[in-house]
This record gives C-alpha cells, structure tokens and sequence, in this order.
C-alpha cells in the first residue's frame, strides 16, 4: 500500500510541474453584440430594383379631368310614341246549329272545324251548303226543326281530306288455328265553317210559346 500512495504522489507533482493553471480573467468590459447590416453588404441590381409607389418627375403633372378634352356624346333624340289605333275586328256572331252529315249529328259553330265521314265527289277549297239543319240557336232566340229547320243552311269550306287513326280488326277461332290480325283507317273529310243563314223566318220557340202549348 505504501508503495503505490508514493507512486501516485510523484505523479501528481510531475504533472503540476509541467502544467500551470492560470486563474478566469475577470471581464473589465462587458460584451456587445451588433445587428450584421445584410442591406449594405447585399444590394439588388438596378434593374430588378422595385418600389411600392411609382415616382413621377416633377416637372410632370396630372391633369384634371375636367381638362381633359372628353368625345362629345350626341344626346338621344326624343322618341316619340305614336298609338296606333286598332280596327274593331267585327264580333262573331254567338249562333250554333245542329246538323246531320252522313247519319251523324254534329254540333257546329262558325268558325271552327270539324271531322266528319268522306264526303264523296268533294275536293280541298270546295265551298258546299248542308241542309239538313235540325236546330239552329242563338243568344236570345232557339230554332227547333220538325224534323228540320225550313231554309237554314250551314256553309262551309273543305280543308283536307284524310283518315282517321288506324283500327286494329282481329279474328281469332279457338282450335281451328284461325287467326287474322288486319288494320283499317276510316276516310274522313274536314271542313270549317263559314256561316249559318235562313233561318230567321222560321218560328222561333220562346218561353210564352212552350208554356202555351203545354
């Protein structure tokens, strides 16, 4: 034990001998630190240089928009609004009659247009008169013909000869294999009214002369 305590002894003064620990020096001065100035060291170029605001020369000024010769703007005539008056388109007169074409009774009126069964001999733009007038009323008065209105005539135009929608015509026999699927279109002709005339001496039925015959 003695022997290593001496050892570590001439150790420790070989190693302070050669080596000399100098005391903290004290700091007489504080220390500064300085902001480094990037703006002075680095600068764009001067043609990549950019400001906010463009700056005019001074010798330059903006005129004042009332200085400024602006186009003169032709003002808009004034229209002026001119009402044509419209003719009085005549009024239709309110009659309808009841008539028979073709064994058919049809309601007709002037002015409209109706669909009744082929009219044989007749062509498009063909004025014709049916006469078989079974009643004839109006606004005020009605026409009851026994069997038919004396005189009355019903005028009209023919507009288009045609067919009807096509019918589906099947026959079908049970356990005789007998089937028959066949089409049919019915002819028909249209015309439009013109005018219903002669009928206004016929007798008119009124309420005094129904309740006098009852």
């Amino acid at each position: 034990m003695a022997s290593t305590s001496s050892t570590l002894f001439s150790l420790c003064s070989s190693f302070s001998a050669h080596c000399k620990i100098s005391p903290t020096p004290s700091l007489s001065k504080p220390l500064s630190f300085t902001k480094p100035n990037f703006a002075s060291s680095f600068k764009l170029p001067q043609k990549l240089a950019f400001s906010s605001s463009p700056s005019l020369p001074q010798s330059a000024t903006v005129p004042k928009v009332s200085e400024i010769d602006a186009p003169a703007v032709a003002e808009p005539a004034a229209t002026q609004i001119v009402e044509v008056a419209k003719e009085d388109e005549p009024k239709r007169e309110e009659i309808f009659a009841v008539v028979m074409v073709g064994g058919r009774q049809y309601i007709v009126i002037p002015g409209r247009f109706l669909y009744v069964q082929r009219l044989k001999g007749t062509n498009v733009n063909d004025k014709i008169a049916l006469n078989k007038v079974l009643l004839v009323g109006t606004k005020t008065t009605t026409y009851i013909g026994k069997p038919v209105v004396t005189n009355a005539v019903v005028h009209a135009v023919v507009e288009e000869q045609g067919l009807n929608k096509k019918v589906i015509v099947f026959k079908y026999k049970k356990k005789k294999n007998y089937r028959r699927n066949i089409g049919h279109r019915q002819p028909n002709t249209r015309v439009r009214i013109t005018g219903i005339t002669g009928f206004e001496n016929y007798p008119a039925v009124t309420l005094d002369s129904i309740a006098k015959s009852s």
